[in-house]
């Protein structure tokens, strides 16, 4: 039997780790599933239908929009009908859309269908996960938002693979039905329904499982120093914060290079002669060092300032895009799959981290909302681009150049954030 929180004493069972396995289930399932495996699907349907890379690139980055755009609106639903519920329903839904790519006939469909994926993923994906772990960590927030990205990378490192080996066994067609009874019975059911809780308080216990007196002087300390429970922090005053908006352009600077890199990487390694497994291992290569990235900046964020991780991530992505610009060796392809990876791994966590450290807890979906619909959107931006640029060059260089010059950007950005003050 579990202590009560008022006796002081620490709860033997912290069950934040278990709402904290759920989201983790969900991110990496449905991101895998909806996002990675996308890179293995556009070549299988450019080939069979005739339609041209951009245009198939270009059903991802509706789907990404969809994702995005509305998230001002997804954060408002979820501080209003709790983050548990947004993840259970809008999963489900994505699950729907998956399934429903089966009877696909024309592009339309696709694109349809991506923006239905889109709309449920957005809905019960990012935000909804990320508020339950801000939810119940304070201290260890960074580890966890971490954990979460390593999630979204080890899906990225599964799903690849697995849906290239059953492309190959049963078709796309079947595989993208399989795929929707996968996200049904694990992040849906298992994931959401048995596993997520959306406050500690709901429990009777405290973030981080800390004693209920320890929590009450930290929850205090916290309002002094960063106004945790402040009413001033209104919507308007965090759109009139600056700093809002530099996680916002750096988080998009991010996104957009791991949008160009991530859905045409399978394509490009093709082009230069590797097999189909090949150039998807590299992709899966990449998504361990997400899952490296994520954890490793979870892990320093709790000794070192998350702007100055920041800062070093984008470097070392910077020097990723230089490898891949200058190589065609795989063995150096792999070392820019580890530092892409590991920067995206690591730039991911922060962005969260960013918000939840800057802006208090009951307001962190309504900031969050604000940031992600430009992470996103850069990402559906530069899939699409790259994809038109091949299309007009019959190259990938000058898609993988803009991404390195995104990745200096999102430097500059980062370097200019400062913690904003309420009104």
């Amino acid at each position: 039997m579990m202590p009560e929180t008022e006796t002081g004493k620490k709860d033997r069972v912290f069950y934040g780790w278990f709402a904290l396995a759920g989201v983790m289930l969900v991110i990496s399932f449905v991101g895998g599933i909806f996002y990675n495996t996308y890179g293995v699907l556009l070549p299988v349907i450019t080939e069979e239908f005739g339609w041209s890379r951009g245009t198939v690139a270009g059903v991802l980055s509706a789907g990404i929009i969809a994702f995005g755009l509305p998230s001002p609106l997804f954060g408002i639903l979820v501080a209003r009908l709790g983050p548990r519920f947004t993840l259970i329903f809008g999963n489900f839904l994505a699950g729907l859309g998956i399934a429903c790519v089966y009877l696909v006939q024309e592009v339309w469909h696709m694109y349809a269908l991506y923006v239905l994926i889109g709309l449920g993923g957005g809905f019960g994906g990012y935000i909804s996960c990320t508020a339950i772990a801000n939810n119940w960590f304070i201290k260890k927030r960074a580890l966890a938002m971490g954990m979460i990205i390593a999630a979204g990378g080890l899906g990225g490192f599964i799903f690849p693979p697995l849906a290239t080996a059953l492309i190959s066994a049963i078709g796309w067609r079947l595989t993208w039905l399989v795929l929707a009874g996968v996200i049904t019975v694990f992040p849906v059911f298992l994931g959401g329904v048995v596993l997520v809780r959306n406050r500690p308080e709901d429990m009777g216990q405290t973030p981080d499982g800390m004693p209920a007196d320890v929590y009450t002087e930290m929850e205090t300390e916290e309002s002094r120093t960063a106004d945790e429970e402040s009413d001033d922090w209104s919507i308007r005053q965090v759109l009139k914060s600056p700093v809002i908006w530099l996680i916002a352009g750096f988080s998009a600077a991010n996104t957009f290079t791991m949008g160009t890199v991530t859905t045409h990487q399978i394509a490009y390694l093709q082009d230069i002669k590797y097999d189909a497994m090949t150039a998807a291992t590299t992709l899966s290569f990449m998504s361990v060092f997400i899952i490296v990235g994520s954890l490793l900046f979870g892990s320093l964020a709790m000794r070192i300032k998350v702007k100055y991780l920041a800062v070093a991530f984008f470097v070392i992505q910077a020097a990723g895009l230089v490898i891949l610009l200058t190589s065609q060796q795989l063995g150096l392809i792999y070392v820019y799959a580890a530092f892409q990876g590991m920067s995206n791994g690591a730039l991911n966590a922060a962005m969260p981290t960013f918000v939840g450290t800057y802006y208090p807890r009951k307001h962190y979906a309504h900031a969050l909302g604000i940031v992600l619909p430009f992470q996103v959107c850069s990402n559906a931006i530069g899939t699409t681009v790259a994809g038109a640029i091949f299309d007009a060059t019959f190259s990938y260089t000058p898609a993988f150049i803009t991404a390195a010059v995104f990745s200096l950007a999102g430097l500059v950005f980062v370097i200019m954030t400062r913690r904003p003050k309420p009104a």
